[in-house]
């Protein structure tokens, strides 16, 4: 009976395309696995046959420039671009949206991640919450409040070896965005990072 059930309610959904969108924020600090996250979300919704896209910005390019590639180097393919607004038109047809990296957008992503979902789009976005000095870095703040899902991931303190929330860098370099890894960033618990 409960698989007579469900057939009908698939059979029901995909006859009438009812689709729910929803905002997800992956973040946490460097190191902390948000973009093993987010390329595990998005395999498994190719595994469930739906439409997918993943973006990047065009600045990101440690790696590869048309791939999200985590620091244990699994990799997904992805589109680049320049502005978040350039993601509206890339997603027509698609039911479910990563974003790698998504601090380094401006505050326009708040707009075009809440339209994507009011079109029936699941958005699932990876990205720091904080900078280098331990404040918010925005625009994630904004994203976080308005998701349904928000998952906080945490690395190792590189110092004591404690549950870290913090990018501390070890370069002398005073820029908000500064590209890097583990030449330049260190993940840090809270007593380490203020020491």
């Amino acid at each position: 009976m409960l698989t007579f059930v469900y057939k009908v309610n698939r059979m029901f959904l995909e006859k009438n395309k009812i689709r729910k969108g929803s905002i997800e924020v992956i973040c946490g600090s460097m190191f902390s696995g948000k973009t093993e996250e987010l390329i595990r979300r998005l395999g498994r919704a190719k595994i469930a046959k739906q439409n997918v896209i993943i973006c990047k910005p065009s600045i990101e390019d440690r790696y590869d420039k048309d791939k999200v590639v985590s620091h244990n180097m699994r990799a997904i393919d992805c589109v680049a671009v320049a502005d978040a607004n350039d993601i509206m038109e890339l997603c027509k047809d698609k039911e479910v949206v990563g974003i790698d990296e998504a601090q380094f957008f401006n505050n326009n992503l708040v707009d075009v991640c809440n339209r994507l979902a009011n079109q029936g789009i699941r958005v699932i976005i990876a990205a720091l919450d904080m900078d280098y000095e331990g404040n918010p870095f925005e625009p994630i703040p904004q994203l976080m409040s308005i998701a349904e899902d928000v998952t906080k991931v945490r690395a190792i303190c590189i110092q004591c070896g404690d549950l870290a929330n913090y990018s501390y860098r070890i370069v002398d370099k005073g820029e908000q965005i500064l590209l890097g890894e583990k030449n330049e960033y260190e993940a840090r618990c809270r007593n380490c990072f203020s020491k």
